[in-house]
C-alpha cells in the first residue's frame, strides 16, 4: 500500500494530533485512486464517528496521489480547489467568495460539474470531488438529483478523464434512504473507531483522565463524544444532559414513544421487525440517535472496519445501533426524567 501523509486534526478545542488509525480506510482511498470509483461513494454513519476527518484525509491523500481535488463542506464553510489549472482555481475561489456572501450553497455545489468539465477540457486529468454534508446545504429534496449528476460526471463525461473519485458523506439516515432508492451510488457505512484507535486519541488529551475502559464504554469509539467528555471535564452526567438538550428529547416526544424507547435502550433491535412505528424510526434517524438497518458486517461493505456483530454494552444490535452509548444514555435519562423508567 502506498503511504500518504497524515493530516492534522483537532480532537478537542486546542488539542491537535495527526489523523489516527483508520489504516484500512486510507488503503481504500489508495485503491479508489488507482481504479477510480465506479459510482459516487456515499458514506454515512454515526454522528461524530470521523467522517469529516476521513474526507479531509482523503482529499489530502488524493492530491498527493496526483489528483485535482475539489473539496466542499458547506456547513463548516470550508471549500478548496487543489488543482493545477489557475483559471479554474480562480473561478472556484470567486464562486466561494460570492457564496459566502449570499449563502446560496446550492450554486457552488452544482458549479462543481462545470468546473470539472472546464478542467478536463484542456487535457486528461485525475479529478476528485469530495463533498461533506452537502445534502443539508442543497436540501434533501435535491439529494438524489445531485448524486445522479455526480454519476453522470463519471459515466458520461463531456471530456475524457484519466481517473475520477467521487466521495460524499452524510450523517442523516433520511438522506441515506432517499439516495438509496436509486442505483446511482454505492452506499458505504462508516462506524466509530476501534478501541486501539480511540485509545491513541485519548492519550493525546492533557490532564487527569478517568480510566480508558470507562471512556470506551461511554463513547463506543466515537471521537466527537471523546471531545465532548473532555470539554465537560469528564463529567459523564453533564455530557448526557447536553445530548438530551441538543437532540430535543422533550417530555412530549418521550411520552409519545415511551413504550418503544424503554425497550430500545435495553436492546436497539427492539426497533427491528417487531412493529415499531416508521415515524419513530425516522425521528430517531433524523435526530442522529440511531443507525437503522445496519449492513452486513463483511469488511467490503464498509469504509474502514465494521462494528461488532452485536455488543449490548455499547448499544449495538444486529440490525439497529445507537450512535454511541452516550446517545443511548441520553434517551434513558429523558425516560427517567419523564417518569417512564
Amino acid at each position: 500500500m502506498k503511504d500518504v501523509k497524515r493530516i492534522a486534526v483537532e480532537i478537542a478545542p486546542g488539542v491537535e494530533t495527526e489523523f489516527t488509525d483508520r489504516d484500512r480506510a486510507i488503503a481504500q482511498v489508495v485503491e479508489w485512486a488507482e481504479k477510480s470509483t465506479r459510482f459516487p461513494v456515499v458514506i454515512f454513519g454515526p454522528e461524530g464517528c470521523g467522517k469529516t476527518a476521513f474526507l479531509r484525509q482523503a482529499a489530502s491523500g488524493l492530491r498527493e496521489l496526483g489528483y485535482d481535488v475539489f473539496y466542499l463542506h458547506p456547513l463548516d464553510r470550508a471549500f478548496s480547489a487543489e488543482v493545477d489549472d489557475p483559471d479554474v482555481k480562480r473561478l472556484f475561489l470567486d464562486l466561494v467568495r460570492r457564496t459566502l456572501e449570499d449563502e446560496r450553497w446550492g450554486r457552488l455545489a452544482m458549479a462543481v460539474f462545470d468546473l470539472v468539465r472546464e478542467i478536463l477540457k484542456k487535457r486528461r486529468r485525475r479529478v476528485a470531488i469530495i463533498a461533506d454534508d452537502v445534502f443539508q446545504a442543497i436540501g434533501l429534496d435535491k439529494a438524489a438529483a445531485y448524486v445522479k449528476g455526480l454519476l453522470n460526471t463519471i459515466e458520461h463525461p463531456v471530456y475524457k478523464y484519466e481517473g475520477i473519485v467521487v466521495l460524499v458523506a452524510t450523517s442523516e439516515g433520511i438522506s441515506r434512504r432517499e439516495v438509496g432508492r436509486h442505483f446511482w451510488a454505492e452506499l458505504r457505512p462508516m462506524w466509530n473507531m476501534p478501541r486501539e484507535g480511540l485509545q491513541q486519541l485519548y492519550e493525546k488529551l492533557p490532564g487527569p483522565k478517568p480510566p480508558f475502559e470507562d471512556v470506551w464504554r461511554w463513547t463506543g469509539g466515537n471521537p466527537r463524544m471523546l471531545g465532548l467528555l473532555y470539554e465537560n471535564r469528564w463529567d459523564f452526567g453533564k455530557a448526557v444532559k447536553e445530548i438530551v438538550a441538543k437532540k430535543d428529547l422533550t417530555a412530549d416526544f418521550i411520552r409519545r414513544w415511551g413504550k418503544w424507547l424503554v425497550e430500545a435502550v435495553e436492546d436497539p433491535d427492539a426497533l427491528w421487525g417487531r412493529g415499531a412505528p416508521e415515524e419513530l424510526i425516522r425521528e430517531l434517524e433524523a435526530r442522529n440517535l440511531i443507525l437503522y438497518n445496519i449492513y452486513y458486517r463483511e469488511p467490503q461493505f464498509w469504509v474502514d472496519s465494521p462494528p461488532p456483530e452485536k455488543d449490548p454494552e455499547l448499544g449495538v444490535g444486529r440490525y439497529v445501533a445507537w450512535h454511541t452509548p452516550l446517545h443511548r444514555e441520553a434517551a434513558r435519562r429523558a425516560l427517567k426524567e419523564t417518569g417512564l423508567s
